[in-house]
């Protein structure tokens, strides 16, 4: 099995940044985790990651995630993180790839709602592939179903939108402070 891990350790100079460089990691039982990451790099953006294979699947949502479910929010993916990434908090040093801080906005687990047309469950790293994947989280901020929708692949760019679903979890502000420490940027 390939390291999903190639092109994140590329990136970076584990000698000037306290990311975690990653290990492998076996599926576990228990259900998987998310996290929100809120980056204050070139541009301020949330990190938005699901628990995959082993990895952190992740895009950047300039906006943020919202619980209006009219909102479509742009998510662009970026490399695969290590699963140790879900609680990195930190200043990533000035000149390294996404130098800037961040914080864990928001955190917990989620469960896969991917089905295809006769209702059977599509495993999420297929969901993913097929460019629709839905999944309800349970987090400190975020809440109810949601979907990740590929609206463009050209050449190796992909451009998905980030949509909250119509549920009793709809609707209400988001705060800007970290769940685990409740520090600001």
């Amino acid at each position: 099995m390939p390291d999903r891990l190639t092109t994140y350790r590329k990136k970076r100079d584990f000698n000037k940044t306290d990311e975690p460089e990653g290990r492998p990691v076996k599926r576990r039982s228990r259900r998987p985790i998310f996290v929100v990451q809120l980056h204050d790099a070139s541009s301020l953006h949330h990190d938005f990651r699901l628990e995959d294979e082993g990895v952190l699947k992740s895009w950047a949502v300039p906006k943020g995630p919202s619980t209006d479910p009219k909102d479509k929010r742009l998510a662009v993916p970026t490399e695969d993180h290590p699963m140790e990434y879900k609680s990195f908090e930190g200043t990533i040093a000035e000149g390294e790839y996404g130098a800037g801080t961040v914080i864990v906005w928001d955190t917990g687990t989620f469960r896969n709602t991917s089905h295809d047309k006769g209702g059977k469950e599509i495993p999420l790293a297929d969901a993913l592939r097929r460019g629709h994947a839905s999944f309800f989280l349970e987090g400190k901020k975020l809440r109810g179903g949601f979907a990740l929708n590929r609206f463009r692949k050209q050449g190796g760019r992909e451009m998905w939108l980030l949509v909250k679903e119509s549920d009793q979890y709809a609707g209400g502000k988001l705060s800007d402070e970290s769940v685990l420490t409740g520090r600001r940027l």
